[in-house]
């Protein structure tokens, strides 16, 4: 589906911008002295617990984007989620900081401290977890995805397929260390306002209801709910 392969594009590209953040907790990670399967049984443990922290964002987002769509304001929603992304990449210079959540980011680090402190094998799948809810721009970015998609299902899968596509840095990052260079991270950044922009187009064109599969699915409004069409059927 197109907004699966939204997601993990967004990831994919994000991931690269988030080993910043990211990278110091992978590269302290109580892996480092094991070998061969274990060790990367390790590094999926605690990639698994990411993943896991950004679909439960997903079930409560996609929840929260399905009252907009049995209120009827489906499509207003899908429209400002895809404006507010293109302001945001086309002002960024003079839009305020997205906000970090002082108070929220300071429990969060605290509990990952503790964790990592152990240094345990065990807690690998716990510090991925609470590193999921971590403020994050790219990780808000994914929630807006979630909240469009007005399903508790499609909301997990969305922010599951984002998580997937942030693996392959992350587990570079934790197999090997600080291998990508910095020029390379640098140009994959580059790449992250371009699918930011196509994950907006992707949002306005579903608000707009112009009837194309996949892309702009016709919804009709009822009194108990929305239904998609996605598929002409035969006359």
């Amino acid at each position: 589906m197109t907004y699966l392969l939204s997601a993990i594009l967004l990831g994919f590209l994000g991931s690269f911008h988030c080993i910043g953040m990211c990278g110091p907790i992978a590269l302290t990670l109580p892996v480092h002295h094991l070998e061969g399967g274990k060790k990367m049984g390790g590094i999926l443990l605690y990639n698994a617990g990411r993943v896991m922290a950004y679909m439960l964002m997903g079930v409560l987002f996609g929840w929260l984007g399905r009252q907009f769509y049995i209120g009827g304001w489906q499509q207003g929603l899908s429209i400002a989620l895809g404006l507010l992304l293109l302001a945001t990449v086309l002002f960024q210079r003079f839009l305020p900081r997205m906000p970090r959540l002082a108070f929220w980011q300071g429990k969060v680090r605290q509990i990952l401290g503790r964790l990592l402190a152990r240094q345990q094998f065990r807690t690998l799948f716990g510090i991925g977890f609470f590193n999921g809810f971590l403020p994050c721009g790219l990780v808000y970015i994914g929630i807006a995805g979630a909240l469009a998609t007005g399903d508790v299902l499609k909301g997990a899968l969305f922010m599951g397929a984002f998580g997937a596509g942030t693996l392959p840095a992350m587990i570079a990052v934790s197999w090997f260390g600080q291998l990508i260079t910095l020029q390379w991270r640098t140009r994959i950044r580059k790449m992250i306002p371009v699918m930011v922009s196509l994950m907006a187009v992707l949002l306005i064109l579903r608000g707009l209801n112009l009837g194309i599969p996949y892309i702009s699915p016709a919804m009709q409004q009822t009194e108990e709910k929305v239904t998609v069409e996605c598929c002409h059927k035969p006359g």
